[in-house]
């Protein structure tokens, strides 16, 4: 008779592209999520909690930079239905709007943290299931709402630990991009085609650089891998017209160095005068008069190829009026800069969009030193909501990467990598468990309104106190409590400075710790107040 086979064991392993997190990681989030919170509290908005599920038709056209619908999420068919865990926090906020429109206030302003799925190809650094946080106006259709996001999304870099200097958020604007559009004439629903080659095209500068992008605008480019393309074809005028706005960073350095013959728009006067005071200084690039100037000259430029169209005047006076606003609050271009080389994501974005990208140098898996790069990025998307309500509803916000963020301050060093373990209670004698249990109590919750003490007993089989030592060691312990019969019988407690002990095992001379005993022994009536004084001490 053939044995029956035996069902295989499953194997303990997280799914590709997903990962665990332990202790100081989950804390490190949690701490970062509160500040986060904080912020956006402070500026008057809300928290909102929406399912991890949606419906397929809810959800709609997923990721800004998919072609295809549906693409990107994990989905399921139920009684008929389609549903799919959220790619982000935006679409479900879009459905709470119009579903609860008749009882929500107007503008509604919220914020979401959580996690969110995509099923995409994972990689290094990128996981199927990460953190967001975002927070959302929705019902203003003043750019007061964008610059107001701006200025809170600095408020929080700084509140997280990223200082100034250390980031910028960058400003930038659809309509000025759909005024060159309009300029290059690739305006008209005739025209739909090209134009979403061309921002397809313009949304991979950051990969391709300014000679890819030109390639895809014209005939087409080949990659390394020999793979062709197929371009937009447009002609030599038309791509010499997008690629000035593609290219914009230099054309404002040009005008910054005073290389322009002409400079068109309003701000001209303003920003003239400041030049010309400013002839005998100093001009690099990197001058704090350049940074003043910064703004003026990206306006400028972004009206001269806009010059013939309405719609691309009015993205640069949002632009313009958004500058101001900040300016009048004291976020001056060292934060918040007007930016033409801002275009990841233009596709989706009806107004303003914006950047936060931290400016330091970090060290690659290679040992190379790179710039970290993109936190948190938004925009207005007055579309989006209008999917469900047929009425356009203008809509602004913005969503960090918070662990971006916190890959971020880990690379700067500013992050703890050790969990504050708890204080253990070591077990010598079964019998006296409760007496155990009485001794964290009173670490837990000090009768004299004191800050509580994070403390546990040891719970593992006490026959080796060794393994006690060694559990207490991985668990990143300050101190243990040590009590036998013989300290029982005569009332006392042995307290034990890990901390310390771990120190000296690295470095026996160390001078800090020749006046600091490794080990104590107290009254049993003193212990709060002893491990008080010995995590002072370590603090």
């Amino acid at each position: 008779m053939a044995k029956p086979k035996k069902t295989p064991r499953p194997k303990a392993q997280t799914p590709k592209g997903f990962r665990d997190y332990f202790g100081a990681e989950v804390t490190h989030r949690t701490d970062m999520l509160a500040k986060i919170a904080e912020v956006y509290h402070r500026y008057g908005f809300d928290p909102l909690e929406t399912s991890g599920v949606e419906t397929v038709e809810a959800l709609g056209k997923f990721l800004p930079d998919v072609d295809r619908p549906n693409e990107g999420v994990f989905a399921w068919e139920e009684d008929s239905d389609w549903l799919a865990l959220r790619y982000d926090l935006t679409a479900p906020l879009a459905r709470v709007a119009a579903q609860y429109r008749d009882t929500l206030p107007s503008p509604y302003r919220r914020y979401a943290m959580g996690p969110v799925w995509r099923n995409e190809k994972p990689g290094p650094g990128r996981f199927r299931q990460f953190y967001q946080c975002d927070a959302d106006t929705v019902g203003a259709p003043s750019v007061a709402a964008d610059a107001e996001i701006c200025a809170m999304l600095s408020d929080t870099l700084e509140a997280v630990g990223i200082p100034r200097g250390d980031y910028v958020i960058r400003v930038n604007n659809r309509k000025v991009l759909n005024g060159v559009l309009e300029v290059a004439g690739l305006s008209g629903d005739d025209k739909e085609a090209e134009r979403g080659i061309v921002l397809r095209a313009i949304d991979k500068l950051d990969r391709l650089g300014v000679d890819g992008v030109r390639a895809l605008l014209g005939e087409g480019r080949k990659d390394e891998s020999g793979d062709f393309t197929k371009g937009a074809g447009l002609s030599k005028q038309q791509i010499e017209k997008i690629m000035m706005f593609v290219d914009a960073e230099n054309g404002v350095k040009d005008l910054l160095r005073g290389k322009a013959e002409s400079l068109r728009g309003e701000y001209y006067s303003e920003y003239k005068a400041a030049h010309l005071s400013a002839a005998n200084e100093d001009l690099s690039l990197n001058s704090d008069l350049v940074s003043k100037l910064r703004n003026w000259a990206a306006l400028d430029y972004l009206q001269s190829i806009v010059v013939d169209s309405q719609v691309g005047f009015s993205g640069v006076k949002e632009l313009a009026e958004i500058s101001d606003l900040l300016r009048a609050q004291g976020y001056g271009p060292d934060r918040i800069v007007i930016d033409p080389s801002v275009v990841r994501g233009l596709g989706y974005y009806t107004g303003p969009v914006f950047e936060a990208e931290l400016t330091f140098e970090v060290t690659d898996e290679k040992g190379r030193p790179r710039n970290f790069g993109s936190v948190a990025g938004g925009g207005r998307y007055d579309d989006l909501v209008k999917r469900f309500t047929g009425q356009e509803v203008p809509a602004t916000g913005v969503s960090i990467g918070v662990d971006r963020l916190l890959a971020a301050l880990h690379a700067k060093g500013r992050l703890d990598t050790r969990a504050a373990g708890p204080v253990i209670v070591t077990v010598m004698d079964k019998a006296r468990m409760a007496d155990y249990q009485t001794m964290v109590a009173e670490l837990r919750q000090p009768k004299d309104g004191g800050k509580p003490i994070r403390a546990e007993v040891y719970l593992g089989n006490p026959k080796n106190f060794g393994n006690q030592l060694k559990y207490a060691d991985k668990r990143e312990s300050p101190i243990a409590i040590i009590a036998g019969g013989d300290e029982f019988d005569r009332d006392v407690v042995q307290i034990k400075d890990l901390i310390l002990g771990a120190e000296l095992a690295k470095d026996a001379t160390a001078e800090e710790w020749k006046d600091r005993p490794q080990q104590v022994e107290v009254a049993r009536a003193d212990l709060l107040a002893r491990v008080r004084q010995m995590l002072g001490d370590q603090s």
